[in-house]
């Protein structure tokens, strides 16, 4: 059975992160927050002032647990990564491929019509899912505008008609959010954004949550 990784990601500001046995504590002002086994990570992503303690820096490294400074605005500062081991041989040839315009295109194509297939199933499962019959009737317009994306894909010829196809099905796709977010959530949404001054999040793969962003790989 495959062990999912989450990425916990910490934004409360003076946040303290230590070691815990083998597990991951935070502690804002003093006081426990949050407990999270390590095994259970595969990243940990730190946003503004959060302080680390050097015993779960070492921990993190030695457990192929990556370590993520960002700033205040999400920028990328530095990452924290443990020995890494390798076929030279593979990486010459991943460099080689790298260059390869013809195999960067096919390996987008690829992509993005996963993403989108991700996007377009979203949809239709809010379609089927919605009380309204206008949001189920915008929902599966964007769902088959989606699919017709995924068809323009091989016909795609260099890799900026792929970022079109791609940017044109996620205006599509945030378009038909509104059908699956209530105008209520979306208020409660806005007001805690305004009144949050920073939070913890734990990501993980969730039906909801996966609702709320366009997919990523």
């Amino acid at each position: 059975m495959r062990q999912i990784h989450y990425t916990l990601y910490v934004m409360t500001p003076l946040s303290y992160l230590h070691l815990g046995n083998d597990t991951l504590r935070l502690n804002v002002e003093r006081m426990k927050k949050l407990q999270v086994p390590l095994h259970h990570l595969g990243s940990v992503v730190c946003l503004g002032n959060i302080m680390v303690s050097p015993a779960l820096m070492h921990r993190c490294a030695d457990d192929g647990i990556s370590l993520v400074l960002l700033d205040t605005h999400w920028r990328f500062k530095a990452r924290l990564e443990g020995a890494v081991s390798g076929n030279i041989l593979l990486r010459q040839a991943q460099h080689r491929q790298a260059g390869d315009a013809a195999f960067a295109l096919k390996v987008s194509r690829a992509m993005i019509a996963g993403k989108l297939r991700n996007a377009r199933q979203v949809l239709l499962r809010g379609a089927r899912e919605a009380a309204d019959e206008a949001d189920a009737k915008t929902l599966t317009a964007g769902a088959m505008a989606l699919r017709a994306s995924v068809r323009n894909l091989p016909l795609a010829d260099n890799l900026d008609s792929v970022r079109g196809i791609e940017g044109d099905a996620a205006k599509v796709y945030f378009s038909a959010m509104s059908g699956i977010v209530s105008a209520s959530a979306q208020a409660k949404i806005e007001t805690k954004a305004r009144n949050t001054i920073g939070r913890m999040t734990l990501v993980a793969p969730a039906p909801r949550r996966g609702r709320v962003g366009f997919p990523h790989s």
